[in-house]
């Protein structure tokens, strides 16, 4: 419990931005887990398809400082790098 007025606002917009947050992380969890599975299955356009949402969600998600761009784009590069292979076998 906050006794001061400008400690109550800071945590009502922690609890708001932190929601937000976890919702755009959870998005993009969901975005790759359907990138892992059309990898899986081997399914190129598929994958190909999955591939180009979840780079624009990242892209977005570090666009809003979710994530550090350096993040988003370590992320991106491994994920490109899962097609690239995918593609050669």
């Amino acid at each position: 419990m906050v006794t001061k007025d400008s400690a109550a606002k800071r945590n009502r917009q922690n609890v708001k931005r932190n929601l937000r947050n976890r919702m755009a992380k959870s998005t993009v969890h969901t975005a790759k887990r359907s990138f892992f599975a059309a990898v899986k299955a081997a399914d190129k356009e598929k994958a190909a398809s999955e591939f180009v949402k979840l780079s624009k969600l990242i892209d977005t998600a570090a666009g809003k400082k979710i994530f550090h761009k350096n993040t988003a784009a370590r992320k991106k590069s491994r994920f490109h790098k899962m097609l690239n292979k995918m593609s050669v076998e």
